[in-house]
C-alpha cells in the first residue's frame, strides 16, 4: 500500500481535507443541486413572481397545506 503525504500548511490554507471513497463522492456529486443564474427577461419575470407571492403572503392570502390534495 502506498502512503499519502498531506502538508499541514495545505490543510490549513484550504481549511481542511475530506477523504471519501470514490463511490460515495460520485453519489454526492450526482445528488448536488445545480445553481442557475437567470438573466434578462427570465430574471425580471421571476422577481415579479416572487414579489407578488410575498405581497400575498403579507396580506394573509396564503395558507399552509400538508398535501397537494388540500388545494381544493
Amino acid at each position: 500500500m502506498s502512503q499519502i503525504v498531506i502538508s499541514p500548511k495545505q490543510v490549513k490554507d484550504k481549511q481542511g481535507v475530506v477523504i471519501l471513497p470514490v463511490k460515495e463522492y460520485r453519489r454526492l456529486l450526482a445528488a448536488a443541486v445545480p445553481t442557475y443564474y437567470l438573466k434578462g427577461k427570465a430574471a425580471k419575470d421571476l422577481d415579479k413572481l416572487v414579489a407578488e407571492g410575498m405581497r400575498e403572503y403579507r396580506a394573509g392570502k396564503t395558507r399552509t397545506i400538508r398535501s397537494l390534495s388540500n388545494l381544493d
